[in-house]
């Protein structure tokens, strides 16, 4: 976004890392506040519950469990992973709703590559897959709001994978769901018949509520199905 009436900044605190991106100073301080807060919350719920920490399938929470903990479940049953699958993105939606409640018109929060946004503007975003062509070449414009948008990868990055796709990228209307949704998405796409394992992503993909979207790289091919933004040409 080139707005000179904007404001970006870095964060990084623990493995929480990203970038904020407002109209507003004071809406980045609401974000930077709701991350780390979200974040400590979430660590000590952790601590109490350590099966949500490791559980690979859906876990149910407490009712006094804390609403980063809840979103995070909810959108790890929708996909039928475990609940931290969903973690980067239900603190990016967490923050982005403090930065509206600070009356900014444009809130994006990117965090650990997982966006979420609300936003009176156009977004651009590039698609990071590294070690495939398409990697920082293509992107997409986000104009519909809210939005959100994961890419899980079982060939970079830390997260883990059951799979095999070098990315998966998952459009839903919030950041949350689509981060729980990208691993589950991941998870299917493996086997020597690329053709075959897409067609099971792309059929994985559909079937979760929510989800709007998908962009699936395999084996040097490239699948999209559902509604995706528009595709961009990126120039270095």
């Amino acid at each position: 976004m080139k707005s000179k009436s904007l404001f970006r900044e870095t964060f990084e605190f623990k493995e929480t890392r990203g970038l904020i991106l407002s109209d507003s100073r004071e809406a980045i301080a609401s974000a930077t506040a709701s991350l780390r807060e979200n974040r400590e919350k979430l660590e000590r719920y952790i601590r109490r519950n350590p099966k949500f920490l490791y559980s690979l399938t859906p876990v149910r929470v407490n009712s006094d469990a804390p609403l980063v903990a809840k979103i995070m479940a909810e959108a790890a049953a929708k996909a039928g992973v475990g609940p931290m699958a969903a973690v980067a993105g239900a603190l990016a939606d967490l923050a982005v709703r403090e930065m509206l409640s600070a009356g900014a018109k444009v809130a994006v929060v990117e965090n650990g590559g997982e966006i979420s946004a609300i936003s009176e503007l156009p977004v651009d975003i590039a698609l990071l897959a590294q070690g495939t062509p398409l990697s920082r070449k293509i992107g997409f414009r986000l104009e519909k709001f809210p939005v959100g948008v994961a890419t899980s990868s079982a060939t970079f990055g830390h997260a883990l994978s059951l799979g095999e796709a070098d990315a998966v990228t998952i459009f839903s209307k919030n950041a949350c769901m689509a981060d729980a949704a990208a691993t589950a998405v991941c998870n299917a796409v493996k086997g020597e018949n690329a053709d075959l394992a897409i067609r099971r992503g792309i059929e994985e993909a559909l079937s979760i509520d929510d989800v709007e979207g998908i962009l699936i790289i395999y084996k040097g091919k490239v699948a999209i199905a559902g509604e995706i933004p528009r595709l961009l040409n990126i120039t270095e």
